[in-house]
């Protein structure tokens, strides 16, 4: 793509660079440590699924017992794979006898590591094998229905109830959606367990579970069936079971899920290690799946000025790219983070906006980038908020962004209603259409606004690519270099959740999802 910004392209490699060190770094200690939702992301992989009569997940059950007796560290697998091969029992059995009691994983003769190996292959072959036809399912439809051109319209429906969030994503696809996104209720990131089943509760959304996708996935293929092209499904895998919620995505057929490197940080005070390390997983299989990742770059400007702090942006999708590179990500998958919020009031506060959108679209050409509406400028006043939104399209189809989330006029007062869903649909539609070429016929003025802004910004996301590697990535955290929030490297949630990797720790679908594409 040949830069309309006249950006240098030096300094972006340089950026790039710098990222690819901070991202290294962070990789190295990512490889000696496991967490708790890592293994019990294994569980479900090799087979391990329900709740015992307290509604407590098995996989926690399993994980936990081999944490309280300080052995986690050698892995699930090891412990699991044992028992196969000792008893001739499934991975589901071994747990149900461990929640019942009736088994002691540490207590299981060792095997041979070649036999170890022998046993884990053929149940480790087959979700690669469920995964791998769930992604040929949605390539067939795709080769077949096709679907919306980008940008991909995309909208939210957050009942608390599945059941009525599939009346709501019908009805949205009907409009024209080309993304459903089940906005997860209030707290689950928190949560250090997945909830089971299907859900009917839930405070400004619906639960995370695998049953609640299954049901969306089958409803949204049904509509999709009826309206010729394919509706893709979101949800979000960030929090305490970023990759469990991933494994449970891809086993049941979704097409994009929020999967942020540093937002449950510094938006949830998750540990920093933690989220780290959950995050290398959680990206590998959505890599593997097919999966497009949303990262959050945006929520940086609701906490900071999106004037002043816009290059802060950059440098975390910088960062963000070069992490999902290192999972195995494809450039393509990459749902890259920003957003148009600068005040209403500024002075050709449009002109920067369309600098920074066409900047990010320049630096990561190849990115289906996520571009998140005007929210924290938002009010009460919804004949100014859809004017709002309406400039917010203008710059997206500018500047052909990837995935467009609508803005709602209400967007301040309520969780939307399906008439706000359709004008936010109707308003996206017209633009796109009456506008559809206009970056193809517009140049900017060499010394003008737009220019000197998108080199501005790319200059100071440099010289904050600087400094975070000169701290490192957890320091750069600590001092609050994103969005003015400060975190501590031992603070936070989860850090308890936090193991050194033993001699015999063993993953192989991190090198089979890598490998397999």
């Amino acid at each position: 793509m040949q830069s309309k910004l006249g950006l240098d392209f030096n300094r972006v490699d340089h950026a790039r660079s710098l990222a690819n060190g901070i991202a290294t770094h962070v990789q190295k200690f990512v490889d000696n440590y496991t967490t708790v939702a890592v293994e019990r992301t294994l569980c479900r992989l090799i087979g391990i699924d329900g709740v015992d009569e307290n509604q407590v997940p098995l996989p926690n059950i399993v994980v936990d017992s081999l944490k309280e007796k300080g052995v986690l560290g050698e892995g699930v697998l090891l412990y699991i794979a044992n028992a196969m091969a000792a008893h001739g029992l499934s991975p589901q059995e071994i747990a149900e006898r461990v929640s019942d009691g009736s088994l002691d994983l540490t207590r299981v003769t060792i095997s041979s590591a070649e036999k170890l190996k022998a046993t884990l292959r053929p149940v480790v072959n087959s979700t690669m094998l469920r995964i791998r036809e769930r992604r040929e399912r949605r390539e067939y439809y795709l080769e077949t229905m096709g679907e919306g051109p980008r940008p991909y319209l995309y909208v939210i429906v957050a009942t608390g109830n599945i059941y009525e969030d599939v009346i709501q994503a019908e009805a949205a696809a009907r409009q024209g959606a080309d993304i459903i996104a089940v906005i997860r209720t209030t707290g689950q990131s928190l949560l250090d367990y997945v909830p089971y089943g299907a859900t009917t509760e839930g405070f400004g959304g619906t639960f995370a579970t695998q049953e609640n996708f299954r049901i969306m996935r089958s409803a949204l293929d049904k509509v999709g069936e009826e309206l010729g092209r394919y509706i893709r499904l979101c949800n979000y895998c960030s929090g305490l079971c970023m990759p469990e919620i991933a494994a449970m995505g891809a086993l049941e057929g979704l097409d994009v899920m929020l999967n942020d490197a540093l937002y449950g940080i510094l938006f949830r005070d998750i540990n920093m290690q933690r989220t780290l390390i959950d995050q290398f997983f959680s990206r590998v299989i959505n890599g593997f799946a097919g999966v497009i990742i949303n990262t959050g770059e945006d929520n940086y400007l609701t906490t900071a000025d999106a004037f002043d702090e816009a290059h802060t942006v950059l440098a975390s999708d910088f960062i963000n790219e070069q992490l999902a590179l290192l999972a195995g990500i494809p450039e393509e998958q990459m749902g890259l983070g920003h957003a148009f919020e600068m005040n209403p009031e500024l002075e050709n506060g449009f002109l920067y906006e369309l600098a920074q959108a066409q900047m990010i679209r320049e630096i990561f050409p190849k990115a289906p980038l996520k571009y998140m509406p005007p929210t924290k400028f938002m009010t009460g006043n919804i004949f100014k908020g859809h004017i709002q939104d309406a400039l917010f399209n203008i710059a997206g189809i500018w500047t052909q962004q990837g995935i467009q989330l609508l803005g709602m006029p209400t967007e301040a007062i309520h969780t939307p209603f399906m008439s706000d869903r359709y004008l936010s649909i109707e308003n996206a539609r017209y633009i796109f259409a009456n506008m559809k070429n206009i970056g193809d016929e517009i140049e900017f003025r060499e010394d003008g606004i737009i220019r000197k802004r998108a080199a501005a910004v790319l200059e100071n996301a440099v010289i904050t690519l600087e400094k975070i590697e000169k701290e490192g990535l957890f320091s750069a955290l600590e001092l609050g270099l994103f969005g003015d929030v400060k975190r501590a490297k031992n603070g936070g949630k989860g850090l308890d959740g936090v193991v050194a990797k033993g001699a015999n720790y063993t993953n192989p679908f991190v090198n089979l999802m890598k490998g397999d594409r």
